[in-house]
């Protein structure tokens, strides 16, 4: 019999946490776009213990999104998907971020929802960046959560000039991620299977250390002084998250976004906390 197929798309910090937490006794199919990444991250889990298998992929590329599903489903059951896969502002032009984390979580939730096995789950890695600046307008949200994959960026307001700056197209992106969980959760039910967003804050990762010596460094460092929490998160915490969401204890959780960002939203809320 096959082993269960857990695929973490990303192979960064926080896809590596969640790699340990839900790889033992499955084989672990990683992708990223960077082949050094993944050879990384498959020598580091395999000296762990685990059994590990790679395939570089560009996820917003639809062919090769598509070839990863297929990949997956040829090795056994695929009853875990985890998409981590992402740009930041500071890493990234307007139209990458748009390309990479909007298209490019809508191309994972639809190839995934062919292949995923039933009584599995999903999980896509957004951010609390999609509640800073949502809701958007009701036709927005309404495009951004239903509008078919293949024509999404050709929707008028997601024109790098109606966007404008990196920042709010990662906000953006972030807020359509968990729109098209939402919508996804659907397909994914017709197999059995069940798809959820988690929504972190600044998760100490060399990707949040490239936005914390960046242009905004001062809000990061205020954002930390006045969430609830008082501090930022580790890659671990998201994986305990993202474990559950993943495990037979949330069985009746689908279309959700947990928003785990220390109290960030809540300041902004309050107003303590002003966007940058």
């Amino acid at each position: 019999m096959s082993k269960e197929i857990a695929v973490v798309i990303g192979a960064g910090s926080i896809g590596r946490a969640i790699a340990r937490r839900i790889g033992a006794g499955r084989l672990l199919l990683l992708a990223d776009y960077s082949d050094k990444a993944l050879a990384e991250a498959a020598e580091q889990l395999g000296d762990e213990g685990y059994e590990v298998t790679t395939q570089v992929t560009d996820v917003s590329d639809r062919a090769a999104v598509e070839a990863l599903a297929d990949v997956a489903a040829g090795l056994g059951p695929v009853t875990q998907v985890v998409h981590n896969a992402g740009v930041s502002p500071t890493q990234a032009s307007t139209e990458r971020v748009l390309h990479v984390d909007l298209l490019g979580t809508a191309l994972v939730l639809d190839a995934f929802a062919r292949v995923i096995a039933p009584g599995g789950a999903g999980i896509v890695i957004a951010s609390m960046a999609g509640h800073r600046e949502s809701p958007y307008a009701r036709d927005v949200e309404h495009a951004l959560a239903t509008t078919e994959t293949s024509q999404l960026l050709a929707l008028p307001f997601l024109q790098p000039g109606q966007v404008g700056s990196s920042v709010h197209a990662y906000a953006l992106s972030k807020r359509a991620n968990s729109l098209r969980v939402q919508t996804a959760a659907a397909a994914w039910g017709k197999r059995g299977a069940r798809v959820n967003a988690v929504s972190p804050g600044v998760i100490i990762t060399p990707l949040a250390k490239d936005e914390l010596s960046g242009p905004r460094v001062a809000w990061f460092q205020h954002v930390r002084e006045v969430s609830a929490a008082g501090r930022f998160g580790t890659p671990d915490e998201v994986a305990e998250a993202s474990a559950f969401l993943l495990g037979e204890h949330a069985g009746f959780i689908t279309g959700a976004d947990l928003l785990m960002d220390g109290g960030v939203t809540a300041a902004l809320r309050t107003g303590e906390l002003t966007t940058p």
